[in-house]
């Protein structure tokens, strides 16, 4: 069994050594060094929000570099201990090996996730499709099924705006995703989600099919990545409304921007100040414009490669079967499990990974 412990060590050994070549460690180690170099500067001070984006890179990437020298130390002791081949400290390590791989499989799908956006959080809005309640219930669905992800992993989830269904569930709605690598992991999400179920709102119990769609946009601080002029949107004030329609504010705090150019109408109300709203609502505006760049440009290279397809509302990417068998199943990945309403619970982390690791995400 010793033997098999330093093989398993010794393979984890290798497989860092692989993933720190693939991410250029030493090239981060210098990043580092350079952005470390820039917090002695006297005048570093004089301009505190390019100080505030500094020190937040120095701490981003200081983490990320200790974090792999860590788990680097962490192998090479335990191999230096199992090699001694002590059966008293097998149990130990043992134990300290399967923490070791799976920190590995960890480190590995952070990898995959190298995107300029990738580490960042994310904007997740959902659409109900037609078929009217039967849809905005599953749009509900949805949300709730994000919000229990969120809670299960560490993202702070925030609804800034959504419109309710006429008789249940809900038309759109929109949600500030905060958390570390909340887009690249979220961006496995992106498309039409199908439900089969038997319709709760059918009095003769009959099968439907219903479809949503799911847009996760990376969000972005950055004003110099997407500039708005004044002359190019125009913004109005309205009363917040709740679920059923009661107002949550007496005051007009809610606020909604009409872009001109795209023809994007972007709104919020979660916030208590109509300066707060305004504000989120420019965000969103800015990570919706900055989706559609990115989406051109990927256009652009895919019909270079002539490999160009439309996404159309009935390229699903995932079904969710409730009836007549339990299965949710990806159709991109193959990935499926028969535990639906895990799933429905938040349960993604499967899902994610394999379309982290399929050939999709190239």
């Amino acid at each position: 069994i010793m033997r098999e412990l330093i093989n398993r060590l010794q393979l984890a050994q290798e497989k860092l050594k692989s993933l720190l070549a693939y991410l250029d460690f030493e090239k981060l180690q210098k990043e580092l060094a350079a952005l470390e170099e820039k917090t002695t500067d006297t005048n570093l001070w004089d301009d505190p929000q390019s100080a505030q984006k500094i020190m937040k890179s120095v701490s981003d990437k200081r983490n990320e570099v200790e974090s792999w020298q860590t788990l680097q130390n962490r192998i090479y002791d335990v191999l230096e201990l199992a090699e001694l081949e002590d059966l008293s400290f097998q149990a130990e390590i043992t134990k300290e090996t399967d923490a070791i791989e799976k920190e590995l499989d960890h480190k590995e799908l952070q990898t995959l996730l190298s995107g300029p956006y990738d580490k960042g959080n994310a904007l997740l809005a959902i659409h109900a499709g037609a078929g009217g309640t039967e849809s905005q219930d599953w749009a509900a669905m949805l949300q709730r099924m994000y919000l229990r992800w969120a809670e299960q992993n560490n993202i702070e989830a925030t609804v800034l705006d959504f419109s309710p269904g006429e008789e249940a569930g809900i038309k759109t709605v929109t949600i500030s995703m905060e958390g570390s690598y909340a887009f690249g992991n979220l961006r496995a999400e992106k498309g039409t989600h199908r439900l089969v179920r038997i319709s709760p709102f059918d009095a003769n119990s009959r099968r439907h099919t219903s479809f949503a769609m799911v847009e996760i946009l990376p969000e972005i601080d950055d004003t110099n990545e997407v500039e708005i002029l004044p002359d190019e949107i125009k913004i109005e004030v309205y009363k917040s409304s709740g679920a059923g329609g009661q107002n949550v504010q007496k005051n007009s705090t809610a606020v909604r921007i009409t872009h001109f150019e795209s023809g994007l109408v972007v709104s919020c109300q979660n916030e208590r100040s109509q300066m707060q709203n305004k504000e989120t609502a420019m965000k969103v505006l800015k990570s919706r414009l900055l989706d559609i760049k990115l989406r051109e440009q990927e256009q652009e290279l895919a019909e270079l490669r002539g490999e160009y397809k439309k996404a159309e509302w009935g390229s699903q990417i995932r079904s969710y079967v409730l009836h007549p068998y339990q299965l949710v199943k990806d159709h991109r990945t193959n990935h499926e499990d028969g535990n639906t309403q895990a799933v429905l619970d938040g349960k993604l982390n499967g899902f994610i990974e394999a379309y982290l690791r399929s050939p999709h995400n190239q």
